[in-house]
């Protein structure tokens, strides 16, 4: 190998261990990595420890590890505490000093002391904060996300759900039961994926503390999941699936939405099958009997309501453009926007872009 070889060989080498080291201190932002030279700098002094003892393959460790990522941001800034851990794979001797046999083990070593003992409470967040707060006298709080979901009760119910502009979506739950603390994750990130959609409600109401509205409606368990379409507001039953993508689905269908679950737009949202043979016709047509056609389309359009009116103008502003500026204004309109989509784009902008860039790529597919 050559020596302008071997440097660059060095030069990238360098390059993937730096990207290496920053992605493990962004993976353990606030747990703190120990080995075995460093154990008994950080463990045993003047700060309460809790130590996980882990190893890599282990199923259980990976399932621990964001609630033990979140309890170590909990706990940021608490100066008289420590949330670590240590790969019992790379540091064995560690690990057989103080007798790991399973995995994850959790202890807890006091300030001053290597002599620990054992955490046997549960593995979520809470649990793990309540008991190092216990232990440390910390005042730690785990920082929740504001919820997407709707509260509903007794003086707010008709004015939202009853609203015929609006599509509403009411889980009736009460605190104790099981199955809705199950479901509660699952509808955060439903509501979470219909924020954007002014039209679209995603609620709950405490039918245990609010039992007449629980008995209007004819709830007898919990959840039970009612529908409020716009032109129906007896609602009507949601039998469906229990995860994000049923709930999305459904709602899609429901509301003539094009949600996907992670809350974007998927490669349907703004198409209109009321302009695909006004499309087909346009294409076929002479060049200087375009313009006909284009008459058509907003004759098409001034029927429409609500988003699709304005999906409408899109369509017309592009078929105008292709008369005025030739075949190819579709597909290199759309692939500009999909450029723009690629980068970094005001969220405010994006669902714009993608209805813009769905209808245009249809268009161009069509010549």
């Amino acid at each position: 190998m050559t020596t302008s070889r071997m440097l660059s060989a060095l030069a990238a080498l360098t390059v993937l261990l730096l990207c290496v080291s920053s992605f493990s201190q962004a993976a353990d932002e606030h747990v703190t990595v120990l080995t075995e030279s460093n154990f008994e700098q950080h463990v045993g002094g003047d700060k309460g420890a809790l130590v996980e003892f882990y190893a890599p393959w282990c199923g259980h460790c990976k399932k621990l590890a964001p609630e033990y990522e979140k309890l170590g941001e909990a706990l940021t800034g608490q100066k008289s505490v420590l949330i670590a851990k240590v790969d019992c794979d790379d540091h064995k001797s560690v690990c057989s000093k103080y007798g790991i046999q399973g995995f994850p083990t959790i202890k807890w070593f006091p300030k001053g002391s290597l002599e620990p003992k054992d955490y046997n409470g549960g593995r979520t967040t809470d649990a793990l904060l309540e008991f190092v707060n216990n232990e440390a006298g910390t005042k730690g709080k785990v920082s929740t996300p504001p919820s997407e979901v709707v509260v509903l009760d007794p003086t707010n119910f008709d004015k939202i759900v009853m609203d015929t502009t609006k599509d509403v979506l009411v889980e009736f739950y009460a605190p104790w039961c099981g199955h809705c603390k199950s479901l509660a994750p699952v509808y955060e990130k439903v509501a979470a994926a219909f924020k954007l959609e002014n039209d679209v409600v995603v609620a709950n109401v405490n039918a245990d503390a609010h039992r007449a509205l629980g008995s209007r409606f004819g709830v007898s368990g919990y959840p039970t999941l009612k529908f409020f379409p716009k032109n129906n507001k007896d609602g009507e039953d949601y039998d469906g699936g229990r995860d994000v993508d049923a709930f999305v689905t459904f709602l899609n269908k429901k509301a003539g939405t094009a949600r996907t679950s992670s809350g974007g737009l998927s490669n349907d949202a703004g198409i209109l099958s009321a302009f695909d043979d006004i499309l087909t016709e346009f294409f076929s047509a002479k060049p200087e009997e375009r313009s006909g056609i284009l008459s058509k389309g907003e004759e098409t359009a001034v029927s429409l309501e609500g988003k699709a009116a304005g999906y409408a103008k899109v369509y017309l502003k592009a078929l105008k453009s292709i008369i005025d500026k030739g075949e190819g204004y579709a597909k290199k309109e759309a692939d500009r926007l999909t450029r723009i989509l690629s980068g970094s784009v005001n969220p405010s902008k994006v669902d714009e872009f993608i209805v813009k860039k769905n209808i245009l790529s249809t268009i161009a597919e069509k010549q």
